[in-house]
């Protein structure tokens, strides 16, 4: 379902609406900002050398750090008595990036999940499970006002209380959950332990985020919950969720709404826009955030950009799912790797359930790496030799054989029921 028009603009007229935004964003921002003022006073630029998007390369990037530098508000906008609610970032480390939001804000954030909602196929009257984190975390306040924006029910039954879940998917007829992609795989595994198939409740779509989602993973869910898995893609510093989500007709990349969000990729290392259709950092500037205007904000997220029309109409610019981090990236004896490769491997192994864990670690001055996996339920087999095929595999594919590869029995891998899914420990 098409939310807006301008979703299937033609691509002037989505620019132009783009670049009225962008000068407005600038002149806030260098008004009201003092932290931005001195950026662009040092660069030799004013709010009016900005007068489309193609000057936005004018702009300083925003990173991560300058938030927590300038915690708690140093960023903001507008007054107190302007700002009507607060979130922060779920990071784990140091200071939370502090976020703020007018009365306008949380309209056009309202307006941006419900187009997302849209896209993924629900309509007014479905009824939405949303097992996202409710508080400071953006994830649950943020689809909760979309859905009712959509003029969807939501149940706001928040994270954790595995079995409770399935219990109201079951007796509520949920037509959506939202929830990690690792949760959900969490639910199907509760629910036939409590005798439920969970293939055979109306549930029809499962809306994933605030974890990457490889390809193989996304097959695991919709083949064990019977579902079509939907990826939406946000970030608190821009907004929150509600800043692409892909559309359920093509399920071919994550359309930006960029009437809201400018996107950009750039070269991870040097910061240099990349030509299109080459994968790099995603790098995005609120076109119409009052409270908490952001330039250039690099997510870390490596990805690609196709401006093609989509085969549901949207011309909005699509962005590929998230192949990784940047700062995720592994380096072990040489060999650059990203936990997300190592998943589609020994994903594509029926017998491996879709459960994993990387240890990094260090013997001497030497880096070591033991992968470990869940053998699925089912399995009755050749332990010694799935455990070849899985190794042969990493090698052809990565060109790297990990120091160990453990066959875990099923379920031994620690579950997560609230907040982001942890593959990858460092001990070094």
């Amino acid at each position: 379902m098409i939310y807006t028009d301008l979703e299937t603009a033609s691509r002037e007229e989505i620019q132009a609406v783009q670049n009225e935004r962008l000068q407005e964003t600038v002149r806030n921002a260098y008004e009201n900002v003092e932290y931005y003022r001195e950026q662009l006073d040092e660069l030799g630029v004013t709010p009016d050398d900005v007068e489309t998007v193609d000057d936005i390369t004018k702009l300083p990037f925003t990173t991560k750090e300058d938030f927590r530098d300038q915690y708690p508000d140093g960023l903001f906008a507008v007054d107190d008595d302007e700002i009507l609610r607060i979130h922060a970032s779920s990071g784990t480390t140091g200071k939370p990036k502090i976020v703020s939001y007018t009365e306008d804000d949380l309209e056009v954030w309202s307006e941006v999940v419900a187009r997302c909602l849209a896209a993924a196929g629900l309509e007014p009257g479905d009824t939405v499970q949303n097992a996202y984190g409710y508080g400071l975390f953006t994830g649950g306040l943020g689809l909760h006002y979309g859905v009712e924006e959509l003029g969807a029910t939501v149940i706001p039954i928040g994270a954790g209380g595995t079995q409770r879940q399935v219990e109201m998917l079951a007796d509520l007829e949920s037509d959506a959950i939202a929830c990690t992609p690792s949760y959900s795989l969490y639910l199907a595994e509760t629910a036939e332990e409590m005798g439920i198939d969970i293939k055979d409740l109306p549930l029809s779509a499962v809306i994933f985020g605030a974890e990457p989602c490889t390809d193989p993973m996304r097959e695991e869910i919709e083949e064990r919950l019977g579902v079509t898995g939907i990826d939406i893609y946000g970030l608190s510093e821009i907004v929150g969720p509600g800043v692409s989500i892909e559309c359920a007709e093509a399920q071919d990349g994550l359309h930006i709404w960029e009437d809201r969000f400018y996107p950009e990729v750039v070269d991870p290392e040097t910061g240099e826009p990349v030509e299109e259709g080459e994968e790099g950092e995603l790098v995005l500037t609120t076109l119409s955030k009052e409270a908490l205007p952001v330039f250039r904000y690099r997510t870390g997220d490596l990805t690609t950009l196709n401006y093609e029309t989509c085969d549901c109409g949207r011309t909005m610019v699509r962005m590929d799912n998230i192949t990784g981090r940047a700062d995720d990236l592994i380096i072990v004896r040489g060999v650059n790797l990203y936990p997300s490769e190592v998943e589609d491997v020994v994903l594509e192994f029926e017998e491996i359930a879709p459960y994993y864990r990387i240890d990094l670690d260090r013997e001497g001055s030497l880096d070591t790496i033991e992968v470990t996996v869940e053998i699925d339920d089912a399995f009755d087999g050749d332990r010694d030799e799935l455990h070849d095929r899985i190794l042969t595999r990493l090698e052809n594919v990565l060109s790297f054989t990990p120091d160990q590869l453990t066959l875990a029995d099923y379920g031994t891998i620690e579950r997560t029921e609230v907040g982001k899914v942890q593959r990858v420990f460092d001990h070094r």
